[in-house]
């Protein structure tokens, strides 16, 4: 299956599985507690319920990777990884910075991705080599140099587990003109479409950035982990357009550009 094939399955799965966790938007769902401490919902889980059955239905023979429901075919070539709605707690509190994202990879390599953010009605999806489309028109990160003059974001700036990584993102964000928590996938949809210039996580799993990356690169932008390695599977994200790349990254500590 070609590339574009892909991105266009992945995005046709997103907004349907994204459609259905809107259906439960603002409803007054009851939260429970997954084993790792972290909330759900039964719109997260059904949600991905919808898009394991779209994928079963039309590539049987895949691999699914998902947040709620652990892997099936852990063997399989290819592999389709879920996050019905990153951004569960966001979701929780009616707030509409949350999004759906669909990944298809090969190992670690990324075949295409998808990210679907219901409440505001936005879509991005990109594969290599095919551009990053926003709402189906292409896009670009921004070409702003200046970091006095960015925006930079950061899921939380509190960064508990790696405190010294917070102690980094501060100095980052006082030299930026603006800094803010607009974060989740929220913030890698700002950084893709020119709103914003860095966009930083200090915990991420596979369901969490596999789609971004490639949304993110084809949009022009850089996407590495903390050592500054160029993949979606470091455990932790930072994204930038493609000038403020260097210089975000070495006030970060990451080894590489």
């Amino acid at each position: 299956m070609d590339a574009r094939s892909l991105m266009q399955a992945a995005e046709e799965v997103a907004r349907k599985s994204g459609d259905v966790a809107l259906g439960f938007f603002r409803q007054g769902v009851t939260v429970d507690t997954k084993g790792d401490g972290t909330p759900v919902t039964v719109a997260d889980r059904t949600a991905e319920k919808t898009a394991r059955e779209w994928i079963e239905a039309r590539f049987p023979e895949d691999g699914i990777l998902g947040e709620e429901f652990g892997e099936t075919r852990p063997g399989a070539r290819r592999r389709w990884i879920l996050d019905p709605i990153d951004g569960t707690k966001t979701f929780i509190r009616g707030v509409p910075l949350w999004g759906t994202l669909v990944a298809v990879t090969e190992g670690e390599t990324i075949l295409a991705g998808a990210a679907y953010f219901p409440p505001v009605g936005e879509m991005l999806v990109a594969a290599p080599g095919q551009g990053c489309w926003w709402n189906g028109k292409q896009t670009r990160v921004s070409t702003e140099a200046d970091l006095s003059r960015a925006l930079v974001l950061s899921t939380d700036e509190r960064f508990l587990t790696y405190p010294q990584r917070g102690a980094a993102w501060r100095g980052l964000a006082a030299k930026a003109s603006v800094s803010r928590t607009w974060g989740d996938c929220y913030g890698y949809l700002l950084l893709a479409t020119g709103r914003a210039e860095v966009m930083v996580d200090e915990l991420m799993s596979p369901w969490d950035a596999a789609a971004l990356q490639p949304i993110i690169e084809e949009a022009g932008g850089v996407f590495t982990d903390w050592t500054g390695k160029r993949t979606a599977f470091g455990g932790n994200c930072i994204a930038t357009n493609a000038v403020l790349s260097a210089q975000v990254r070495e006030l970060l500590g990451a080894k590489g550009t």
